[in-house]
């Protein structure tokens, strides 16, 4: 590359790197309000919210890293057109088509960089972030240990405890399960303690009252109590047995077990087939809407109005390529065969800055002027 194109790539990957943090800044801060609210709620530590929201980090970069290419590229456009640099091109005989190797060479970057995301560090990231979700649903003690609360630890599971004193004793314990929708069962109980057995936690409640509400009969049933030992393990989430979430399993494993991985975690051909290509085309689609970006800038004259035009048309191309990814994985998921599909985005994106390019080096106001000049020395 020469000296300019590498100037110019700077500049890319310069404002490429300010833009995604601003993303992802703003939708960082945004999931982090949630689950501080979640984590903390349910008796949390701060390192354990700072993991969680290390690990959901590669997932919001994958959503905004298109975005912050597509900006840098129609900044570093409009700058380096305000600045009259292209005009300085263009009038030594550069054609649009060498002036935009900078911003496909980083349309190639970014791309390199969303193929990392999505076949390694993205599944990594979420099937890591299952595991930390099913260890945190498992210790029932951080779920419902908070004293002068009616918490929720499951639906239709209400629990309260007034007082917990410094040696673990629960003070006045009031749980509710309405779980069956014909029965709802009311414990009561002066203490109660949490007892670990293996894999199981059990609530032993002393000097208490089991409430029996059958709702078909309306007959309600109570039975006092010395002491009552009720299985709470069933309130934590058991996600070990659970399927995958679809995202988390290795690229390598949805080319090689694709039929084992139908069979065992319920995943339709046509679901794999979509996810696998789609973290391909994400990648490809970075090129697109990155020339798109810098081939929408070129068309068009000098105005002193600026160049809002071509950035807004840009910026209606990319939500058009982007909503399109949306419409072509339906018809994937439902027929496997259809895969090609799912690169249509970025081959319309690949043709719309070509046609861009094109436009910029013979602009249609200059053709026309030619032609009228020759049919007037013809009519001469």
């Amino acid at each position: 590359m020469s000296r300019y194109d590498r100037y110019v790539l700077s500049q890319y990957l310069l404002f490429f790197g300010f833009f995604a943090l601003i993303l992802v800044a703003v939708f960082w801060v945004n999931r982090a309000v949630i689950l501080f609210d979640k984590l903390i709620g349910d008796g949390q530590s701060a390192l354990v919210f700072l993991e969680f929201t290390a690990l959901a980090l590669p997932n919001l970069i994958r959503m905004v890293l298109p975005i912050a290419a597509f900006t840098a590229a129609v900044w570093v456009t409009n700058r380096l057109n305000g600045e009259s640099e292209l005009t300085v091109l263009r009038a030594t005989g550069s054609s649009p088509w060498r002036m935009a190797r900078p911003a496909f060479a980083f349309g190639l970057i970014t791309a390199g960089m969303m193929l990392i995301l999505t076949h390694v560090l993205l599944p990594t990231s979420i099937r890591q972030l299952e595991i930390r979700e099913a260890d945190v649903a498992r210790n029932v003690t951080a779920r419902i240990l908070n004293e002068g609360d009616f918490l929720h630890p499951a639906e239709d599971v209400t629990f309260y405890i007034r007082q917990i004193d410094d040696d673990g004793t629960l003070n006045d314990v009031f749980l509710s399960d309405s779980r069956d929708p014909d029965v709802t069962i009311t414990y009561t109980g002066t203490r109660a303690f949490l007892v670990r057995d293996e894999d199981r936690t059990h609530l032993i409640m002393v000097d208490g009252l089991a409430q029996r509400l059958e709702y078909s009969s309306r007959r309600l049933s109570t039975t006092a109590f010395a002491d009552f030992s009720y299985d709470i393990s069933s309130l934590a989430k058991n996600s070990e047995n659970e399927a995958r979430n679809l995202r988390a399993i290795p690229s390598h494993e949805l080319l090689t077990r694709r039929s084992d991985i139908m069979a065992e975690e319920d995943y339709t051909e046509g679901e794999l087939a979509e996810e696998f290509h789609l973290r391909f085309a994400r990648a490809f689609v970075c090129i697109a809407v990155t020339l798109i970006g810098f081939s929408a800038l070129m068309i068009g004259g000098f105005s002193r109005f600026g160049v809002w035009r071509q950035a807004l048309m840009a910026f209606v191309l990319l939500i058009l390529v982007e909503g399109l990814r949306g419409v072509v994985a339906d018809p994937v998921v439902e027929n496997a065969n259809l895969w090609p599909l799912i690169y249509l985005p970025t081959a319309i994106g690949l043709l719309i800055a070509t046609l861009f390019l094109q436009l910029s080096a013979r602009p249609i106001g200059a053709i026309l002027k030619r032609r009228k000049h020759a049919q007037r020395e013809v009519s001469g």
